[in-house]
């Protein structure tokens, strides 16, 4: 049996909260209910690159850190290039200027590259919440993108939800988290990577928070008949864990690109539907 003073046991309880937040919104039964455009979908998507492209750049820096090694696994986990024949798929060959990031992504873009750089020991929190949600719940949200956007079954425009490199998700999720167990950390480092993780979920709700602030300005400005948005119930900004999936426009330099305005998009609003029904997947390996 584990003892309480492993990492992952630590890092379940201590994160709770925002678990038990994140898989009681409507928006979450929206998402299943295959309530997604492709719009926000594809903006999602967007984040998502952003994301991983950063992470996965402070993962190969520390990849022969003692405090991280255990965990590098970038033919099983990496996403990036995998987000890049989604960019492909939904915005062609030129899907480096029409996406841009905001300023509260690169608040997130800056912790990641902080903690990568300065202080690696931290750094599991960000790619266990991540990819060992990816394992959980992709599969789910995969299928309903792809029967809502009727998505070829090819898995184009899903490559991000493909581990082809892993044959038994459930396996691996056991030898990931048997590897963070057996990492050399005393009990104040572990606390500090709890706080870490607990510190992302809070990053990711900033990043919701001004996107659910720009949404509520495009349905000031659609009330005289524009395209209707989404009014979705439920307070959503409760939720800090709704990015653990699709969430939090991150990316390696995470550069401000002109070509799109999100201002501009209509549909803006129906993204927070997929913000945070991804929290379902995202958590899910909680209780797997």
């Amino acid at each position: 049996a584990r003892s309480p003073t492993d990492l992952s046991e630590l890092l379940k309880e201590g994160t709770k909260e925002s678990h038990d937040r994140a898989t009681n919104t409507q928006f979450v039964k929206d998402f299943l209910k295959g309530q997604i455009k492709e719009e926000l979908f594809k903006l999602a998507t967007v984040a998502l690159y952003f994301t991983y492209s950063a992470l996965e750049e402070e993962t190969d820096r520390n990849k022969d850190n003692p405090v991280f090694a255990p965990l590098y696994f970038p033919l099983e986990l990496y996403r990036r290039e995998a987000l890049v024949k989604d960019m492909e798929y939904f915005y062609g060959k030129d899907w480096k200027e029409k996406i841009q990031c905001s300023e509260a992504t690169k608040h997130y873009v800056d912790r990641i590259h902080h903690v990568g750089q300065h202080e690696p020991e931290l750094l599991v929190a960000h790619t266990y919440t991540r990819y060992m949600g990816d394992l959980s719940g992709g599969q789910v949200l995969k299928k309903v993108a792809q029967r809502t956007l009727k998505l070829p079954s090819t898995e184009e425009g899903v490559q991000f939800y493909m581990f082809e490199n892993i044959s038994n998700a459930r396996q691996f999720k056991q030898l990931y988290r048997a590897r963070m167990n057996a990492l050399d950390l005393d009990k104040i480092t572990k606390e500090r990577i709890v706080e870490e993780a607990n510190r992302v979920f809070e990053l990711n709700m900033q990043v919701f928070n001004e996107l659910d602030r720009i949404g509520m300005s495009l349905r000031e400005e659609v009330q005289d008949g524009g395209v209707p948005v989404h009014d979705g119930k439920g307070d959503i900004r409760k939720c800090p864990y709704y990015a653990g999936k699709l969430g939090g426009m991150a990316g390696a330099g995470c550069p401000y690109h002109t070509a799109m305005s999100l201002a501009r998009q209509p549909l803006v609003r129906l993204i927070l539907a997929a913000w945070v029904a991804v929290a379902a997947g995202a958590a899910a390996w909680y209780i797997m």
